[in-house]
């Protein structure tokens, strides 16, 4: 059967822009340029030009303005591709890079070969807004994090040391340390600090009453040691289907997790970590690796996992063990949430001795 005959007749490319996005459309058999225009990029102006028009692939780049405009197009009944944008060398690296171009290359790769846009796929909009939740917190922590490094640097500066507490009960422990010089400037600084702790106190409740109500399998992922309602959230809502991996372990390369690679013939250097993917996401999964692996995390296959990495030594053989099993913890949550088997700290090491025996 021939495959040609269920392609669209046109193919566009969507230069999203945040007052006006650029069109081009090409035809799919030709490659002939057919319109190229511009229209304000606003979901009135999008439904108003492409609801009328007969199905067809249409690219864009993945930004601010892509997980709506991909919605709308697709509710107006065309193929939708993401372009991954950090992978579009072709428009990045172009020296006669502008609007236009960009539209009509994107067109020209989605004609192609769709896979020459590595597509991303954009979460839903109950799971944006709630993503947007867990970023709003870390924005607030952030600037928490940013206010507390401030004090303890003014109050260093004047000869005197802050006491070692977490940033959540600075507001209330620092008061006494602080020199009298200083209280004008950072008494107010402690006041926002407190009011920021309470901030985020109150998205952390919010959070975990979404947990309960809209993503039951994240209670599952808690189980796992080193995992918080934040983390087992903000894994499910980043992505969003497990069954989008044929693998537990691709999950590791999406989220960035595995070594970047630049072989060329006999030439394969070891390289760090891509860190593509989920940035807050990778962060708490490493967050979650030093936990099992510090003084508090109990005996586990992950921990044991960890430790023999450590123990070969060499450059940075603690990094190493600690991406590795924040790799491993990755691998572990999305096995988990599809199997929906409880998790078993020892699992491997009780396997591998029932063989032995």
């Amino acid at each position: 059967m021939d495959g040609s005959k269920d392609r669209p007749q046109t193919t566009a490319g969507l230069d999203l822009g945040d007052k006006y996005s650029y069109l081009c459309l090409i035809d799919t058999e030709s490659g002939e340029v057919m319109e190229e225009g511009r229209l304000r990029t606003t979901p009135e102006a999008f439904r108003r030009r492409f609801a009328s028009e007969g199905p067809m692939r249409i690219a864009i780049e993945a930004g601010t303005h892509s997980p709506w405009a991909s919605r709308v197009l697709e509710e107006c009944g065309h193929e939708v591709l993401v372009a991954n944008a950090r992978k579009l060398r072709l428009i990045y690296s172009n020296k006669r890079k502008a609007d236009e171009i960009d539209a009509e290359n994107l067109a020209r790769l989605a004609r192609v070969d769709p896979k020459l846009l590595y597509p991303l796929k954009h979460r839903g909009e109950d799971s944006q807004a709630h993503m947007a939740i867990i970023r709003s917190r870390q924005a607030l922590v952030d600037c928490r994090t940013q206010l507390v490094n401030h004090v303890r640097g003014a109050v260093k500066s004047f000869g005197h040391r802050l006491p070692k507490c977490p940033a959540r009960s600075l507001h209330k422990r620092a008061k006494e340390h602080i020199p009298d010089a200083l209280r004008p400037a950072l008494e107010p600084i402690l006041e926002q600090i407190g009011s920021l702790t309470e901030r985020i106190r109150q998205y952390d409740l919010k959070l975990e009453a979404i947990s309960e109500e809209s993503y039951p399998e994240t209670d599952l992922l808690r189980g796992v040691e080193g995992i918080g309602p934040l983390t087992a959230l903000t894994f499910v809502l980043t992505l969003e289907d497990p069954y989008r991996f044929e693998k537990s372990r691709s999950v590791g390369a999406y989220l960035g997790l595995v070594p970047a690679r630049d072989q060329s013939g006999d030439r394969d250097p070891q390289r760090r970590i891509s860190k593509e993917g989920d940035e807050m996401l990778r962060k708490l999964l490493v967050s979650g690796a030093h936990y099992i692996l510090g003084p508090f995390g109990s005996d586990s296959d992950l921990r044991r996992h960890g430790e023999k990495i450590a123990a070969r030594g060499g450059k940075n053989a603690k990094k190493r063990a600690t991406v590795a099993v924040a790799r491993k913890l990755a691998v572990l949550l999305h096995s988990l949430w599809v199997s929906g088997e409880v998790y078993e700290p020892l699992r491997n090491a009780h396997r591998l001795g029932g063989q032995a025996a």
